[in-house]
This record gives structure tokens, sequence and C-alpha cells, in this order.
């Protein structure tokens, strides 16, 4: 589902910050080698984050699905001096590229880049986060929600990505659609949980961000 039209997104597209060269080269590339390059956050989504982050000036960002490492890199462009970004994937496929280009961007001591089970590794993590970004499984998004909320203080905040999933949100989920299930159950839950103030903003596939209060 397309929530404005192509022109419109052309122009919206066209009147926002553009990517720098490095992010743009990561888009193409992404789009040229690796497997459903639609799940890049891109131009559009990706200015938006770094401008969230340069508002939000986290010391600690927790990253839950990196992909090819594009809105890890957006996001470190409002870091706080000396912060420091987790990242989290379990696609080891993708691991040399992403780890290619924290060091092409100069982030390589800046971003931690974990490959393996956010379930596992996110538990384990004694740091406070100011901002988590979950973009991973959407089957998962309530368990990720969970383990993180108490993770972050007063004034931390969550962003999930995905959230309308490309309308299907509006209709009852088909038996067996596990992913749209859970976005329903959880755009509710979140809507109901008094420990956060939240908004769905119709970026792309919807952005939901979630101020913990």
């Amino acid at each position: 589902m397309e929530f404005i039209s192509k022109e419109l997104d052309d122009y919206v597209c066209a009147h926002t910050e553009q990517e720098p060269k490095l992010l743009y080269d990561l888009n193409r590339r992404t789009h040229l080698e690796v497997l459903q390059p639609r799940m890049l956050s891109g131009q559009f989504q990706g200015r938006a984050l770094s401008m969230f982050s340069h508002m939000i000036k986290p010391k600690n960002i927790l990253e839950i699905g990196t992909y090819t490492g594009y809105s890890a890199v957006c996001m470190a462009e409002g870091l706080a001096e000396g912060g420091k970004i987790i990242t989290i994937d379990k696609n080891e496929e993708l691991e040399d590229l992403v780890k290619e280009v924290f060091w092409n961007a100069g982030l390589s001591e800046t971003i931690d880049f974990k490959i393996g089970n956010a379930m596992e590794i996110v538990p384990q993590l004694d740091e406070e986060f100011d901002l988590v970004f979950i973009d991973a499984d959407k089957g998962n998004y309530g368990n990720y929600y969970d383990m993180v909320i108490d993770k972050m203080p007063s004034g931390g905040f969550i962003l999930l990505d995905n959230v309308l999933w490309s309308g299907k949100v509006l209709k009852e989920a088909e038996p067996g659609d596990v992913d749209t299930k859970e976005l329903i159950a959880l755009n509710k839950r979140l809507q109901e949980d008094d420990r956060v103030q939240n908004i769905i903003l119709p970026i792309r596939d919807g952005l939901t961000i979630l101020r913990k209060k």
C-alpha cells in the first residue's frame, strides 16, 4: 500500500535533506546486491531517523535489526559526544558488508555490531538506552518492546518500523499470519500502555514513536 501518491512522495524526497554520499552509495549497493532492498530505510526515513537522533542527542542507542547498516549510520549522526550504538542482526551473510560500511563511515569504534538472536542478546545488556529502534522480525515486536522498556530512562524514546504493515493492520489477520496479528495486537497494547506517550507517523510503512513517561 502506498500512503501518498508517487508524485507527492517524489516531492517530499526532493524537499528533504539529501542523504550523505556514503549512504547514497549504500542505498544503491543494497538495491543491486542484497535481497529485499525494501527493508532499507532509504533517504526519507533515514533523514527522519537522523533528525530524531539530533533532537534526542542520545548517549546510548539500541537497534534491533541492522540489515545493511544504513539506519545505524543515520542515527549515529545525532549521538552525544562519546555516545555508542549497539545494533543486532541475525543475518550472518551481511556481516562483512555491514562491517565495511561502519569502517568506511568511521564508526567502527562507535557502533558495536552483534550477530545473533536479539531475544537472547538484549536481556544480557547492562546499558541504559536513550533511543531504541526496532526494525526486525515483526512476530517478536511485542517481546522486544517488553525487553527494552525497562532498560530506558524516563524521557527515552522507542521507534518501531513497519507498524502499518502495508495497510494489513486495518483488517483481521489471515490464519497463520503471525506478523500481522502481532502488529495489530501491539498497536492496541501501546495505545493502552500508560507508561508511554505514543504516536504513529505514516512515514513509509508506518513509524511508531514512543516516549517513556
